[in-house]
C-alpha cells in the first residue's frame, strides 16, 4: 500500500510519477524500497489519468453512504414494536390476574 500511497503523494504534489522519484519518497518515509515493485507499478501508471481513477473511485462511496441510515432507522422502529408487544403483554396479563384474582 505504501507504494501507491507514494504514488498519491507525488500526484497531490505536481510532481512526475516515475520510480526516481518514487523511491525518493518511499526512501524518506523509511522503507525498504523493492526496485521490482517499483519498476511495475510506474510501468503499469503509465497512461493512466489517475485524476480520472480517483474521480471514478470517489463516485461509488457517495451512495453507499445513504443507506447506512436506514438500519438505524429499522432499530428504532423494531425497539418501539418491541416495547409496544411487551406493554400489551402487561395488560394482557393483568387482565387474567384479575380473572384469578
Amino acid at each position: 500500500m505504501e507504494y501507491i500511497y507514494g504514488v498519491l503523494l507525488l500526484h497531490s504534489a505536481g510532481k512526475e510519477v516515475n520510480e526516481e522519484n518514487l523511491k525518493k519518497v518511499l526512501e524518506a518515509a523509511g522503507i525498504e524500497v523493492d526496485e521490482a515493485r517499483v519498476k511495475s507499478l510506474v510501468s503499469a501508471l503509465k497512461g493512466v489519468d489517475i485524476d480520472e481513477v480517483l474521480k471514478q473511485a470517489a463516485v461509488p462511496a457517495a451512495p453507499a453512504a445513504a443507506p447506512a441510515a436506514a438500519p438505524a432507522e429499522e432499530k428504532v422502529e423494531e425497539k418501539k414494536e418491541e416495547e409496544k408487544k411487551e406493554e400489551e403483554e402487561e395488560e394482557a396479563a393483568a387482565g387474567l390476574a384479575a380473572l384469578f384474582g
